[in-house]
């Protein structure tokens, strides 16, 4: 009788080691972090592997800086710089400096689409007959918004083309909304959006298109109740899932547990949080008002190669410029060069 439960033992401690050592299962060391006051379990527990991994891909690059900034504008000069309709408050070496570091921030690679004819058609560079270029000007746009708007969220920091984009054309970390798998019919039930893998949920069975709800549309996040039957808040079950779905979407992105913006004794109170949680409620509307401000009226501009599934135009969240950490480069600023010409509100 020893025989077979040694060879049982056996059988499942092999397969313990191949499930831990050949699928991608994580093992300390840890660090840990506390967060908050004892006793309310407000740790940081990160991976030492996947953090030094994240600084390894979060260094700020080398950028020109220009050296004129008192020479003449570019709008003051129509003959050289035509069709300026951003930048023409930059001096002539502010606008070219600036576009050789677009360039490289994001399309540095070799061949005859990249560089400046990424965006330009190289023959005459006022033309607007390529759509990337269109878009570059409303990223321009874009971005002078959010340093000169959304300080409440990216504080003096501020954003460059760089934070998004790391080098490649499309940035990483995009999303589109999710049009799920079609739905099961008859005795095997009806999935209701959600109950397959969603990969802006954690990869939980939770709401996969819930990102559209939140990111996109204005769908109330709070669904905590402060009573024991709900008198004020009255969420369904299906809201909470979609919240639970959003914070973890939203954890990952910044690499964070709850408890960087939470109080573990008490999540719903505003009070007992961390500043950490202000700040990304300003995150969440500032990318709301991205997407519907600046993504969603370029849909019509992109090639239907570059839209969704659905026909929709690509969107920013949280993971779009954070990539991982909870503040993005680890909270290196490139806008002590660009204050100009990427820190003020583009004059109308």
């Amino acid at each position: 009788m020893r025989f077979p439960i040694v060879a049982g033992v056996s059988v499942a401690l092999i397969l313990t080691v191949i499930m831990v050592w050949k699928s991608g299962w994580d093992i300390p060391p840890v660090d840990a972090a506390q967060l908050g006051y004892r006793g309310t379990g407000m740790d940081l527990v990160q991976d030492r592997e996947a953090v030094a991994a994240l600084k390894a891909a979060n260094v700020v690059p080398e950028s020109l800086v220009a050296t004129d900034t008192t020479g003449t504008k570019v709008k003051d000069l129509p003959d050289v710089y035509q069709n300026v309709k951003v930048l023409g408050d930059l001096t002539e070496d502010q606008f070219n400096t600036l576009m050789a570091n677009i360039t490289a921030w994001v399309a540095p690679q070799e061949g005859d689409n990249a560089g400046c004819a990424y965006c330009h058609n190289v023959e005459n560079m006022a033309d607007d007959g390529l759509y990337t270029k269109v878009v570059a000007r409303r990223m321009i746009e874009m971005t002078r918004t959010i340093n000169s708007q959304w300080k409440t969220h990216v504080a003096a920091t501020g954003v460059t083309c760089y934070t998004c984009h790391r080098g490649q054309p499309v940035p990483t970390q995009v999303w589109f909304k999710e049009t799920g798998p079609h739905q099961m019919g008859g005795s095997l039930g009806f999935r209701n959006g959600q109950n397959v893998v969603a990969k802006n949920a954690g990869n939980s069975s939770l709401p996969y298109d819930n990102l559209s709800s939140y990111l996109l549309g204005d769908k109330n996040i709070r669904v905590h109740t402060l009573t024991a039957l709900p008198t004020g808040n009255k969420a369904t079950i299906m809201d909470t899932e979609s919240t639970y779905g959003l914070m973890m979407y939203m954890s990952e992105a910044l690499g964070v547990n709850c408890t960087f913006c939470h109080n573990s004794r008490a999540f719903n109170d505003w009070d007992q949080s961390p500043p950490q949680r202000v700040t990304a409620w300003h995150g969440i509307r500032m990318s709301r008002a991205l997407n519907t401000d600046y993504m969603e009226p370029l849909t019509a501009t992109f090639p239907a190669h570059r839209l969704g599934k659905s026909g929709d135009v690509a969107k920013v969240g949280c993971a779009t410029c954070h990539k991982g950490v909870n503040k993005p480069l680890y909270g290196a600023s490139m806008m002590t060069n660009y204050l100009t010409e990427l820190g003020g509100a583009t004059p109308q």
